[in-house]
């Protein structure tokens, strides 16, 4: 059995060992480096969000007078959005009638296939990205007569403009 000396003196020596270890870890770790490394964290995580919502790219073709949006079915089963309320979106923002016809979309009129992408893109930053968190984990409600972006990865609640949504 161990004295009491003997065992203060034990107690002692690990002590100096994990302080000495504990100094060598962090030796190299300033304040400053460590709050960019969180920094940098928390941007890689935001990235991680956005990243993972994979928006097609439009396919757009003309055939006389029309264009025809033909994989458009893809974009409200990827934005977890009802087809009718992106339609509606787009032919407000291209003032153009359109209308769906099993997976395409016509629309009167020859359009540019460069303003697909961009609305489709504003409609993701307006009506489906979180503007809290930048999460696309998103869905609307609608309160008596306003309608709000209820984010499901932090619970926000935000106001949205239109009917689109």
């Amino acid at each position: 059995m161990r004295s009491r000396q003997q065992n203060t003196a034990v107690m002692t020596k690990n002590i100096k060992a994990l302080f000495t270890l504990f100094s060598m870890v962090n030796a190299d770790k300033s304040y400053e480096t460590l709050l960019s490394r969180i920094q940098g964290d928390l941007v890689n995580a935001s990235k991680k969000d956005s990243a993972r919502l994979e928006i097609p790219k439009p396919q757009i073709i003309w055939v006389g007078q029309r264009t025809i949006f033909r994989n458009f079915m893809e974009f409200p089963k990827a934005l977890r959005r009802e087809p009718e309320k992106l339609l509606l979106y787009l032919n407000k923002e291209l003032a153009s009638a359109g209308y769906i016809a099993g997976e395409r979309v016509f629309f009167l009129g020859r359009k540019e296939p460069s303003s697909f992408g961009a609305l489709i893109e504003r409609y993701v930053k307006d009506y489906v990205i979180c503007p809290v968190c930048q999460s696309p984990d998103t869905r609307t409600e609608k309160v008596k007569k306003l309608g709000f972006l209820v984010c499901e990865a932090c619970g926000a609640r935000s106001s949205i403009k239109g009917n689109y949504a």
